[in-house]
Parts: structure tokens; C-alpha cells; sequence
């Protein structure tokens, strides 16, 4: 906004150059300055300046042409002669084009001169005939101005390091996403298309580097086929799991999509999904998400359920907002949520991450108060949709240009962004940097492995279920890569989980996590076999509970016996027996009674569930059938157990 401000406030000046009384009377003076405007409109910036000087020198008082100079430096960037011109010109005539003001203090909050910019736009603000549009703007940067001289003062820790030429090229490297484990990352890369002239025009592709065993980046290597083609393809997100992807294809030139891809409007939200170590042919996610708008940055959240992205569509709050999908009970999209008015302004909200712990989420905005132009923001929230004010990441992470994506690892402690700063391998490299202890999200684990067949040992695609057992509620649905069985699923802390994983044809496995007490975020890996169903096979039912030495179900068991039940359901014609087992503590008979009890109260919940009482069996087999030792604790909870035996099918 603020740039697009500071042009209008140039157009307006150009325009009264060329149509007002000049305030010179030396007829070439004037000449000068109208060459010099030709020169501008031809972009030939040096030989306009030349023009300007002569002017200058024949009329030293001659204001619009120190202001059409200002402009032709701003133009080429040139803040510091920028700044010198406009103090001429407003020296010479403080009033005769008050928007000089305006343009000076943007000037100087390029070059981090808050207390000189906030002076002169007061002084700007005090002229009583301004344009709402400036006035509105100005009064946002006289905040801003007064929120960077406090951040500049009191700097947040920052130590970006560069991640190295196995990552970083000589072409522009921005626009990262890291899967949970960090052992991969995808970047957008800006290719030149016409290599004699390399910054006229650039493709965009998806590049992806993998953590190699001594904890360093492998060389990226461009994601090919059928992810990047011969348009622009970007502004990915990768899953926490990194099994899907999800990015933005836009209209070409000529308001048509690439070949093979099709949008509903200028640009469309597409994903791809891993299939062992491919991806498959990118799909439009479609209406609600992709619309007949602009929608584009999509971040997907690690329940694999919900989706954020970027929207000007209808009912937002201002340019670009953050919006929210979530997929429905019949895995369709709900209709997008607007994020509201604490996170979206009149401004524009971009380059959105949500963290694995569905709570803490990072944007980019030039909308909230900050430091000049987008700057990145955290917001945490208690509930859906209830989102806390969003706090600025402070200096130096962000600075008066630009900040846009910034991801934030599983652990919360480490952050991936893009940035220009000097020292470089190209135009943009990408940086990892220790979070502030203030920014940070909760600390996330996450549960890694590979699923397979219990006899062949050949992967399978399987889906996997984290349930909260304390409400029931699904809190991640993922699958497992179909080629090679891998997945990875994110474990939010502070609650206990059951873990089910099903596939057609198969017994389901169940696990449980307690994280209610974990102070840390340590990964946890292991393979998971699953037993084609078959005669005789058992299946352990972790996720039952009793109270100690008493049969009464605990009502977290609730997650574990529904999930019975489907299954039940989906197999009309298995017949199964539930077996009880204790381990070898205190008298014989009464472990084979307990475990009796225990398998029954299991037996009258599948048959108030209106399971077959012929297709169910019950029996306790007290401590007879250990599968561990008893001389441990461990061993002991392993033996005290709840499992089904297949009898028919």
C-alpha cells in the first residue's frame, strides 16, 4: 500500500509538471525539465538526471525540477539522493507540493531514519487538504514509525545462517517448506528464460533437497515432471508429513492455464500426492478453495483436515486476506472462514504457516503496524478461529522492505525464510535462524515409520487415525505412502492419543501416547505390521482400559471399542472371540475371573452396539498366555492385555 501511495503521490506530481505554470521564468530551465520528463516516460533515467542538473544550474530555485529529480531517484532506488532532492525542493517551498512530505519520510524509513520520517510526517499530516487515501496511509506510518525507533532499541536475537550452495544458487531461492522430520525441503527457484538477459524474464520451478546422515543438505535437485512445467509453478507447501503437496498455478499471459491444468480463476490452489518416491499428476483442489478469485499460498495444518491459502475473493476485509478450509465428515470442503479482523486487515495478509501444533500461525502483512513494508507476524489462538492480536517478530527479522514466508520447524526452536542480505549466493538465498524464545509455537513430536505387510514385508498404503482419548476427536487422518509404506503423523502435546490403522482386507493396529507430561519433543519411530485377515489371527486392543484390579471400562476405552465396532461392521461376517489376560501377580483363579469379567463387559458393548451375539465369543485366560516376561514391569503391562482372536470369517 505504501508504495503503491508513494507512485500516486509521483503521477501527481509528473502530472502537475507537465500541465501547471512553472515556478522558473528561464524559458531553458523549463525545456530542460520537459526533455528531461520525455526521458523519464522512455525510462532513460541518466539522461533525464542530465537534463534535470542542467535545469537546476540555470535556475537553482526551480522546485519541480529538484521534485522530478527525487522522483527519478526513488525510481531507480536511489533513497539517499532521493532524500537530498526533496529537502532541496521543500527548502526552496516548504508548501508548494506537500505530498514532497510524504514521499521524503517514506524515503527515510527505507534507510531505518524513523525519528527523521515520523518528524515529517507530521508535518504532512498538519496540511488540511489531503487525500483520504494519504491521510489514511500517513497516520499508519507515523505508527509504524513510532513502533520501529521502540523495536530498533530493543532487537530481538537474529543470527540467519545461509544454507549453503548445495541449496542456494546464483538465481533467486525463496519460498521454503520443510517437512515435519526436516529431512526435506522444497523452494521455489526463479530460472532465467532468456539467458543473455537473465532478470527480464524468469520461470519458477519446485526445487527439493533431502538431509543427508551427517545433518547437512543434499544438492537440490529440480523436482521435475509432474510438479514443474513451462509456466510459473509455486508458493508451495509441503504436509508435515511430506507425503502431499500443495501449491499455486496461475493464468499464463494470455489468460489461459498451463497445458494439463485447469483453473476457475487467475489463480487456483493444485496438489500432488507422493507415491513411493514420485508424485502424482497435479489436481485442482476445486470449489470452495480454488474459486473464480484469486487463491494462491496454501499451507496445509497437520490434522491433514484443514487448509489455509490467500484470497481477494468476496467478503474479505481488504486486498489479500488469510482464509480457512476444513474437510467435513463426508470429506468435503466446508466453506471458507475468513480468519477476521485480528488477523486480517484493510491491508494484505500473505505467505500464511500454520504450525504442527494447530495453534500458532505466521503471516505476512503490510496491514498491521510494523516496521514499514510487509513484516511477519505470530498469532495464537486457544480455540478455532479465536485468534490472539498478532505480535510483530520484532527487528531484525524484520526490517522496512519486504519479509514473506517464513516456516518454523516441528520443535519450534528453528525458522526457514528468504532474504537478500549481503553475503549471498544469488539475488535470494534461503536462511535458517534460532526463534526468539517469544515467537516460538509448543514443541511437537511426531510419530515416523513405515507400514507393511506382517508376512511379505511389502509396504502398504494404510490410513492412520490420532484420536484424543479423553474427547474422541480425530485429531490427524493421514495415509501412508502407497510405493514405500512411509508415514509420519504429528504428535501435539499435552494429551493422551490412541493410534488406529486400518486397510481393507486387514486387522487394524492400535497404539497409545501419553504426552500429558512430556516436557520435550522427542521423535518417535517405529514400522507397523499389519496381519492380512485370516483364521486365528489377533489383534492386541491397547487403547481398552480398566480401572486396577476391577473391570469397570475407563471412558477413554470408548476411542478403541467404536473402532471394534467399525470394524465389526465393515467385516459383516467375521466372527471373533475376546480374550482377557492378567499378568502372574496374586491368586490363579481370581486373574482367570478378573480377566473373564474384563472380556465380557468388552463382549456387552459390541452387542449393545448391535453386533451379532453369534458372531462374538468371550473368555479369560488369566495369566496362562503371557507374550512377555513377568519378572518386569514392562513385561507385567504387556501381559495385562485385551486382544481378539479371528474365529470365522
Amino acid at each position: 500500500m505504501y508504495n503503491k501511495l508513494k507512485l500516486v503521490v509521483l503521477l501527481v506530481l509528473i502530472n502537475t509538471i507537465t500541465q501547471a505554470q512553472f515556478t522558473s521564468t528561464n524559458d531553458k530551465a523549463v525545456r530542460k525539465l520537459e526533455n528531461a520528463k520525455l526521458f523519464f516516460d522512455q525510462r532513460q533515467h541518466n539522461k533525464a538526471i542530465a537534463e534535470l542538473n542542467q535545469a537546476i544550474e540555470l535556475d537553482a530555485n526551480f522546485v519541480e525540477a529538484h521534485l522530478m529529480q527525487a522522483s527519478v531517484f526513488d525510481d531507480l532506488k536511489e533513497h539517499e539522493n532521493a532524500i537530498q532532492k526533496y529537502k532541496d525542493a521543500l527548502a526552496i517551498n516548504p508548501d508548494f507540493f506537500p505530498n514532497a512530505w510524504y514521499a521524503l519520510a517514506k524515503d527515510e524509513t527505507l534507510l531505518m531514519r524513523f525519528e527523521d520520517a515520523k518528524s515529517h510526517l507530521e508535518k504532512f499530516l498538519a496540511y488540511p487538504k489531503i487525500s483520504v487515501g494519504l491521510q489514511k496511509e500517513s497516520t499508519k506510518q507515523l505508527a509504524n514509525c513510532t513502533f520501529a525507533i521502540l523495536a530498533i532499541a530493543n532487537p530481538v536475537p537474529f543470527n540467519p545462517i545461509n544454507l549453503g550452495p548445495t541449496v542456494n544458487s546464483k538465481h533467486k531461492d525463496y519460498f521454503p517448506s520443510v517437512s515435519a522430520d526436516e529431512q526435506t525441503l522444497f523452494f521455489t527457484r526463479a530460472l532465467p528464460i532468456d539467458s543473455t538477459n537473465p532478470k527480464t524474464r524468469t520461470q519458477e520451478d519446485f526445487y527439493v533437497s533431502t538431509r543427508k546422515n551427517n545433518n547437512t543438505w543434499g544438492k537440490a535437485a529440480n523436482a521435475g515432471q509432474p510438479l514443474n512445467t513451462t509456466a510459473n509453478d509455486g508458493a508451495q507447501a509441503l504436509s508435515p508429513d511430506g507425503q502431499t503437496i500443495f501449491f499455486t498455478v496461475c493464468e499464463e499471459a494470455g489468460g489461459s492455464y498451463p497445458e494439463g491444468r485447469k483453473g476457475n480463476g487467475r489463480c487456483d490452489v493444485f496438489f500432488s500426492l507422493r507415491n513411493g518416491e514420485r508424485w502424482s499428476e497435479p489436481r485442482n483442489i476445486n470449489e470452495p478453495v480454488s474459486s473464480a478469485s484469486w487463491d494462491a499460498q496454501p499451507c496445509v495444518a497437520s490434522d491433514g483436515r484443514t487448509i489455509y491459502f490467500i484470497s481477494n475473493r468476496k467478503g474479505g476485509l481488504g486486498g489479500m486476506d488469510i482464509w480457512m478450509c476444513f474437510v467435513r465428515d463426508d470429506n468435503s470442503w466446508s466453506e471458507p472462514i475468513n480468519l477476521g479482523n485480528k488477523i486480517n486487515t484493510s491491508g494484505n495478509e500473505m505467505s500464511v504457516f500454520i504450525h504442527p501444533d494447530n495453534q500458532t500461525l505466521y503471516f505476512s502483512s503490510d496491514g498491521h503496524v510494523g516496521l514499514g513494508k510487509h513484516d511477519l507476524f505470530v498469532s495464537k489462538r486457544d480455540s478455532i478461529n479465536e485468534w490472539a492480536k498478532p505480535e510483530n517478530l520484532g527487528y531484525p527479522i524484520n526490517t522496512p522492505n519486504d519479509e514473506w514466508r517464513l516456516v518454523v520447524n516441528s520443535f519450534g526452536d528453528k525458522a526457514y525464510y528468504s532474504s537478500d542480505r549481503a553475503g549471498g549466493y544469488g539475488d535470494l538465498d534461503l536462511y535458517e535462524f534460532v526463534l526468539p524464545i517469544t515467537a516460538r509455537p509448543k514443541p511437537v513430536s511426531y510419530f515416523k515409520g513405515k507400514i507393511v505387510d506382517f508376512y511379505t514385508k511389502k509396504p502398504i498404503g494404510a490410513k492412520l487415525e490420532l484420536l484424543d482419548l479423553n474427547t474422541g476427536k480425530v485429531v490427524v487422518n493421514a495415509y501412508s505412502n502407497v510405493g514405500n509404506g512411509e508415514f509420519l503423523i504429528c504428535l501435539p502435546p499435552n494429551k493422551d492419543y490412541a493410534l488406529n490403522v486400518s486397510k481393507d482386507n486387514y486387522l487394524f493396529f492400535s497404539e497409545n501416547f501419553s504426552l500429558k507430561n512430556e516436557t520435550s519433543a522427542k521423535p518417535l519411530t517405529a514400522d507397523i505390521t499389519l496381519k492380512p485377515l485370516k483364521v486365528g489371527e489377533k489383534v492386541i486392543l491397547k487403547n481398552i482400559f480398566f480401572e486396577t484390579a476391577k473391570f469397570d471400562l475407563k471412558p477413554e476405552s470408548k476411542v478403541e471399542l467404536d473402532k471394534l465396532v467399525n470394524f465389526l461392521v465393515k467385516n459383516a461376517t467375521v466372527k471373533i472371540e475376546i480374550s482377557g489376560h492378567t499378568d502372574n501377580v496374586g491368586d490363579k483363579k481370581a486373574n482367570v475371573l478378573l480377566s473373564d469379567n474384563r472380556a465380557r463387559v468388552v463382549y456387552e458393548y459390541l452387542i449393545e452396539k448391535k453386533i451379532n451375539a453369534e458372531r462374538l465369543s468371550y473368555k479369560g485366560y488369566g495369566d496362562t498366555q503371557p507374550i512377555d516376561v513377568n519378572t518386569t514391569a514392562a513385561g507385567k503391562a504387556n501381559n495385562r492385555r485385551t486382544e481378539f482372536v479371528i474365529k470365522g470369517l
